[in-house]
């Protein structure tokens, strides 16, 4: 078992309750949102997508954003966030420009919400669509050798399972070799005891069995672990703690810590940024 942190459970349930609301970090959490979406209508927009089922729900759905050219290409496979019970794909493709800028295609992953699917089946469905994808790649014109997973808040809970998952379980060819993850929750035994689980219903041990941080094992996956400067002391340990618990079984991991200026909201719009370190390293990643 993953040595753990829990200096959660010092916390009373008003901490508990505070330290994992992102929203106690910024004047307005309606005007974050209004960014966030922005920038996605604006990428959706400007950009030529296409949307694909990749099962028989009616969330069960991802655009992919193609730039086109000698294919494959790489990918980036984003899992938005939302505390597994808000949000959706076509909110989620911010950073959709700047992968494209740099020769890669993107794909933003939807997928039921709590309660009308549990934790379990969540997660069940993004590693669904990842099986979907790398069975398509060639119609797609993208590598599944080459896949960069990205999520954000719940989506990098998500995403740091995937990234956990034997690949061959994902299809013929499939390798992730790279995934970042932004602002994650990596155990979720501290929410059990707050209103995020209101809709989820977990009980600590079933919190500690869908916890990255209870699954980590040595790996081929190179991490990028990052925050914003502006996040609750909470968001911050646990990407700390995870990050620790990847490094320590020798696995390779790049931390960026507190990127600045940016908050738990509108730190996925750096997630490919040439003026970002963030951006800088999964530009990297992309193509290494």
């Amino acid at each position: 078992m993953t040595p753990t942190d829990e200096a959660w459970r010092a916390l009373s349930p008003a901490d508990l309750a505070r330290e994992y609301s992102p929203s106690s970090m910024v004047a307005s959490i309606d005007a974050e949102l209004d960014v966030y979406a922005a920038a996605s209508d604006a990428a959706r927009s400007r950009h030529p997508h296409t949307e694909h089922a990749y099962g028989p729900g009616a969330r069960q759905r991802l655009d992919l954003f193609h730039p086109g050219g000698i294919t494959p290409v790489p990918v980036l496979v984003f899992v938005h966030g939302g505390y597994w019970q808000a949000e959706s794909k076509e909110r989620a493709c911010g950073a959709a420009p700047d992968v494209l800028a740099a020769g890669a295609a993107y794909v933003a992953v939807e997928y039921t919400l709590a309660p009308a699917a549990s934790l379990a089946q969540i997660v069940a469905e993004c590693r669904a669509a990842l099986s979907w994808l790398i069975g398509h790649a060639a119609e797609l014109g993208i590598d599944p050798a080459r896949i960069h997973l990205a999520g954000s808040s719940a989506g990098a809970h998500l995403a740091a399972l995937l990234a956990l998952d034997d690949p061959a379980a994902l299809g013929p060819g499939a390798e992730i070799r790279t995934a970042s993850l932004l602002s994650g929750v990596y155990d979720l035994r501290p929410l059990v005891g707050t209103y995020v689980n209101d809709p989820l219903g977990l009980d600590e041990p079933t919190a500690w069995e869908l916890s990255p941080l209870s699954r980590v094992h040595a790996s081929d996956v190179a991490l990028v672990v990052t925050w914003a400067e502006h996040e609750t002391a909470e968001f911050k340990r646990q990407s700390r703690a995870f990050a620790a618990a990847w490094q320590a079984f020798g696995n390779r991991v790049d931390v960026i810590p507190d990127a600045p200026r940016c908050n738990h909201f509108d730190l996925p719009l750096d997630l490919a940024a040439p003026a970002t370190a963030l951006g800088r390293t999964v530009r990297g990643l992309l193509h290494g």
